[in-house]
Order: C-alpha cells, then structure tokens, then sequence
C-alpha cells in the first residue's frame, strides 16, 4: 500500500519540518482534486488522474498511484464510466490512515498533522 522507502527517502532529502510541510500540502490538494473526481469528462478525468498518480508515487502512495495509474488509462481510452471511484478513494484514504499511524501523528484541525 505505501512504499516506506520512497517516504523514508522524501524525508531523509527534505527533512522532518518540511516533510511535515510537504505532507500538509500534498493532503490538501489531493482531497480538493478526489472531491472533485467525476466520471462526466474523459479528459478532465485523465488529467486529474495524472495530476494525483504524480502527487502519490512522488509520497509513496503505491497503490493509489497504481489505481490512478489505471483510471487514467481508461480515461484516455474513453472509458471513464468504468473508473472505480470508490475504490480510489478507499485506497487515498486506508493509504492516509497507514501513513499516519506509520509516522506516529495524528489529524489537526481540518487535515493537518502533528506529532503524537
């Protein structure tokens, strides 16, 4: 589900307070797109696919990035009806739930994380 050596990699680069700063955004933006997800427009649905592939695979998400990956294939084929959305967004979320009990923080007020 989460690939903790590109995690461990991104933080060992940056360091804890702007891992924690770098962590705080990728959240942010990546729930504004998944609730904007919609099945209507092919393309819009391709590019926001690609937009949360890079955002999760650059963190560590594999197996989101993986479904995303996937959708955004289907998408560009036409096909963006059979996109599970569901599915990407219970993968996003059991992802964030890893991470967070991984790293050992917890939810700030609206999606913001400290330490525990």
């Amino acid at each position: 589900m989460l690939d903790w050596d590109r995690i461990n990699e991104l933080r060992d680069e940056v360091g804890d307070d702007e891992f924690q700063l770098i962590l705080e955004l990728f959240l942010d933006e990546v729930e504004g797109v998944l609730m904007r997800l919609s099945g209507q427009d092919a393309l819009r649905l391709e590019t926001n696919l690609h937009f949360l592939k890079g955002c999760a695979w650059n963190l560590g998400f594999s197996r989101f990035g993986n479904l995303c990956d996937e959708g955004e294939r289907l998408a560009a084929d036409g096909r963006p009806r059979e996109v599970c959305l569901e599915e990407l967004m219970s993968s996003y979320s059991e992802s964030k739930q890893a991470l967070i009990r991984g790293l050992g923080v917890e939810p700030q007020s609206g999606r913001h994380m400290r330490r525990a």
